[in-house]
């Protein structure tokens, strides 16, 4: 059997309480490519609203939804429900399923120094994979919806091929 080509990441979805607000922050605080504005989809007979049922079942009636992209041209798709409520851990990561995405900027302190002053949270020090040998860093934090995510100096594959748990 041969092995499968690895396929390339497309998107990813978060669920935001204010889409106005979410778009401001990855948008500026991110640098993010805003590609599709603000708009607002309805449960409905046209194409869209017949996908939408097939998703989230019957009954889900509007959202509003924004499309962003990284430069490294990854899909961020922000939703607004307007019955949304937030998690009572918003790092479950004894739940099986996503629990955090990671985002890759060389100067990883100024950009957690941004977050932070547009509202979001350091949940950890910067740490070193490799201290004094290589400087790979990275930390955990929190957009300001209470989204956790890690920021990564380095690209995974440098990181975790370079044996960071040694």
């Amino acid at each position: 059997m041969t092995q499968p080509t690895p396929r390339t990441f497309s998107h990813i979805g978060l669920s935001v309480p204010d889409l106005d607000a979410a778009v401001a922050f990855y948008r500026d605080v991110m640098g993010f490519y805003v590609i599709m504005e603000p708009t607002q989809i309805e449960e409905d007979e046209t194409d869209i609203g017949v996908m939408c049922n097939d998703v989230f079942g019957a009954g889900w009636n509007k959202f509003r939804i924004a499309h962003l992209a990284t430069a490294d041209r990854i899909g961020f798709e922000l939703f607004e429900f307007p019955d949304h409520h937030k998690p009572a851990d918003n790092l479950p990561h004894r739940q099986v399923g996503l629990f955090h995405f990671a985002i890759q900027d060389p100067n990883l302190e100024d950009l957690l120094e941004k977050i932070v002053a547009a509202g979001g949270k350091q949940r950890m020090p910067v740490r070193e994979y490799f201290p004094g040998e290589k400087p790979y860093r990275m930390v955990y934090v929190e957009d300001p919806f209470g989204i956790v995510f890690e920021l990564y100096s380095h690209s995974y594959e440098l990181t975790y091929s370079a044996g960071a748990y040694n």
